[in-house]
């Protein structure tokens, strides 16, 4: 069918054409967003998940959400725990700069824009003070402590804001990867802008670990925030996903297609978009059918193991890949550590730091005490694939 029609969007962070099964998350959002602007107390969120999951898709609907209300913004990515603070910062720097543009009230803004630039002196980020033009607010975020800098810098953004009659969101990816120190002072800064009802929200996203890492970073972490869960899509959900584009494209997906689509993506939503997308392309015309799909379906599985599974794969050392081999062999999890370790034909607490370093890279996680679990869905499949025969050293 058209490649130029075509409705679906493999991409990352990427908008889908229908953002179905997520709408009480969303709706929820919506009342915290719409509470804070007029200065009532609401949790932040943190929603997790695995990779593929659409958490990114999910921020950046929010994001888009708040600044149809009014909200300024400071998004990025912590892909780094080195560049975190300098990112922050910047985008602060953004945040002021929008709040500026529609400003009544200068003062605040100015104010909040010292305060940056005694937080960037004292961090180092001489770019960033040099880009000011304002001089620095002495004693207020210069003090050289990460967690008494931010605070100030979050309070005077936010008093800015409410001046104004706007507030301001904060908006994370990726924050598994902060430091617990970065971690620990986004959430002082933000329970001190909660005590003073100051219209401030901080929203984020991560991997299923981030609950345990923000519990370790500060322990009211559970107070300041909610941590749903993004799952696969139902059986329902993922049909519609798939059916609804491509009506709108003035095509169709024939039933047995629909589940045969379920089955291969379990109901996650990047592999939903890729699968989609490459079978519409395949198909000789509408709709949809079996036949297209399974015609498809080496070369989709080829495709995804050379994007979207082996960039994680080629990342790992030798020992690493044959840790995640073994659990592959296990099949989909989670599983018990010491049943890895049985495969490996090794002592559990061997595999203590070579678990911990996984932990880290973001390709697995422990649902609960002694379990271990991919963070990226069907990787036991391709695991299997690219090592069909599993050796334990």
């Amino acid at each position: 069918m058209d490649p130029v029609r075509n409705p679906y969007s493999p991409n990352a962070g990427a908008p889908p054409p229908a953002l179905v099964g997520r709408d009480p998350l969303i709706e929820s959002f919506s009342i915290a967003l719409q509470r804070t602007l007029i200065g009532r107390s609401q949790k932040g969120i943190l929603p997790t998940g695995l990779r593929g999951a659409g958490k990114t898709v999910l921020l950046n609907r929010f994001v888009n959400d708040a600044r149809g209300l009014g909200y300024a913004v400071a998004q990025l990515e912590a892909a780094e725990p080195e560049t975190f603070v300098a990112f922050l910062a910047e985008q602060m720097r953004l945040a002021l700069y929008e709040l500026s543009l529609a400003a009544k009230v200068r003062d605040g803004i100015t104010v909040a824009l010292g305060v940056l630039k005694s937080f960037s002196a004292s961090f180092g980020l001489t770019d960033l003070s040099l880009k000011l033009g304002v001089d620095a607010k002495l004693g207020q975020g210069d003090s050289g402590v990460l967690g008494t800098d931010l605070t100030a810098l979050f309070i005077a953004v936010a008093e800015a804001a409410r001046a104004n009659g706007r507030a301001v969101l904060i908006a994370i990816d990726e924050l598994q990867y902060v430091n617990e120190e970065q971690l620990s002072a986004i959430f002082v800064a933000l329970h001190r802008t909660t005590q003073l009802s100051l219209p401030l929200l901080v929203v984020g996203t991560g991997l299923p670990q981030l609950p345990a890492i923000a519990g370790n970073a500060k322990s009211y972490a559970e107070r300041l925030f909610d941590y749903p869960i993004i799952g696969a899509l139902s059986r329902a959900d993922t049909f519609e996903a798939i059916r609804a584009p491509a009506i709108a494209e003035g095509a169709d997906v024939e039933d047995d297609a629909l589940e045969r689509f379920y089955e291969l993506t379990q109901g996650y939503a990047y592999f939903i978009q890729e699968w989609a997308y490459r079978v519409w392309n395949a198909a000789p015309r509408s709709p949809i059918t079996l036949d297209d799909i399974i015609a498809s379906e080496a070369s989709v599985l080829e495709s995804l193991d050379e994007s979207f599974f082996r960039v994680r794969y080629d990342r790992l050392t030798l020992r690493e890949k044959r840790y995640l081999r073994a659990m592959a062999e296990l099949g989909e999890g989670p599983h018990r550590s010491g049943d890895v370790a049985t495969l490996l034909s090794v002592k559990v607490e061997s595999l203590g730091p070579l678990r911990s370093g996984l932990i880290k890279k973001g390709m697995i996680y422990s649902p609960q005490h002694g379990d271990t679990a991919f963070t990226v869905p069907l990787f036991d499949a391709f695991m299997r694939r690219t090592e069909p025969n599993f050796t334990p050293k």
